[in-house]
């Protein structure tokens, strides 16, 4: 049989002959174990396998609060879209029913002024995921840049970007937002001016771990392989380096929401987030506080609503992780 000899990184593999081995030997181990076209051999062995996926799906779907946590937060979205769509009473429409309780035609009662309660609730539940969809989208966006660029360079650039992620982590998050909430009243009660405030200023967790990642994975052989060949760096970082970082990202993505979520329904809470006429959960809280003992629908169904999002989000974070988890391969 043939023998192969590894050469340097990044070149083809060299296929020392063997004196009375078959004539086609030497093609059949050169085409099972050469590269594809193009593509140095040591990057190639860095190429994510279709296999680890897989197994990462299994692990997710096998786990039954993750697999739980996804279907309720669809079930969720799901009618938060579709309700409003089908359902006689817009949130904004006053009815001549007052403080009635959950019944046939209001089945989440309706409030002092005449509000259904189910259109409100609705109409909250998915003004609170879209603004915690967009914060997650931009904060997972803004981390995943200044963690690669610093774990990447390093050196000045990394010490910059990492000195302005610790000020943005000494100062009290809540502190921050009421601060700007205040200074920017006008455009505070902005469900997209809300989003980006939010996203500002929860990229930091994922910044440092991103930063990690990259400085542990520059020093890999399939990084100095693509070095040789002349890559640029901006395919380095994302064709090489951020999709062996995806499983953080995506576990961190997901468990920004349902911070989001909290942070922003904690805003509304205090008047400072979402203003009527558009209504989000932590608002419909806020509204209902003072008659909690009294009209209980009124507080207890947003409520709920806010407490069952931020659960079924982080139960998907956890499968997520549990999935992703290296440790937990081949178990």
């Amino acid at each position: 049989m043939p023998e192969i000899q590894p050469g340097p990184p990044g070149a083809q593999p060299e296929v020392l002959s063997v004196p009375g081995a078959p004539a086609n030997a030497t093609s059949q181990v050169v085409a099972e174990f050469a590269p594809a076209p193009g593509v140095p051999f040591a990057v190639q062995e860095a190429a994510p396998s279709r296999g680890q996926i897989r197994m990462a799906a299994r692990r997710f779907f096998r786990h039954k609060m993750a697999m739980t946590g996804l279907i309720v937060f669809l079930l969720l979205l799901l009618a938060s879209i579709i309700v409003p769509i089908f359902w006689q009473y817009n949130y904004a429409d006053i009815t001549n029913v007052y403080a009635q309780g959950p019944s046939a035609a209001h089945p989440f009662g309706t409030d002092l002024i005449g509000h259904d309660m189910l259109a409100q609730v609705m109409a909250g539940t998915l003004t609170s995921m879209e603004t915690a969809l967009l914060v997650a989208a931009i904060s997972t966006v803004v981390g995943t840049l200044i963690g690669a660029l610093a774990g990447y360079y390093g050196g000045i650039i990394d010490q910059l970007l990492m000195r302005l992620t610790d000020l943005v982590l000494i100062v009290p998050l809540l502190a921050i937002l009421l601060v700007l909430s205040n200074r920017f009243s006008k455009q505070a009660d902005s469900q997209l001016f809300v989003g980006l405030l939010l996203a500002l200023l929860l990229w930091t967790y994922l910044a440092r771990l991103i930063r990690g990642t990259f400085m542990s994975l520059r020093e890999r052989e399939f990084i100095e392989a693509e070095h040789a060949i002349g890559a640029s760096t901006w395919r380095i970082i994302m064709r090489h380096m951020v999709p062996n970082a995806a499983g953080a990202i995506v576990v961190n993505a997901t468990l920004t929401v349902a911070a989001a979520i909290l942070i922003e329904a904690s805003l509304s809470f205090l008047g400072l987030g979402i203003q009527p006429p558009q209504v989000d959960l932590g608002s419909l809280v806020a509204a209902a506080e003072g008659d909690a003992t009294t009209l209980p629908w009124l507080f207890y169904f947003p409520a709920a609503f806010l407490v069952l999002a931020i659960l079924v989000v982080n139960f998907i974070g956890d499968g997520l992780r549990d999935a992703l988890d290296p440790t937990q391969r081949g178990h």
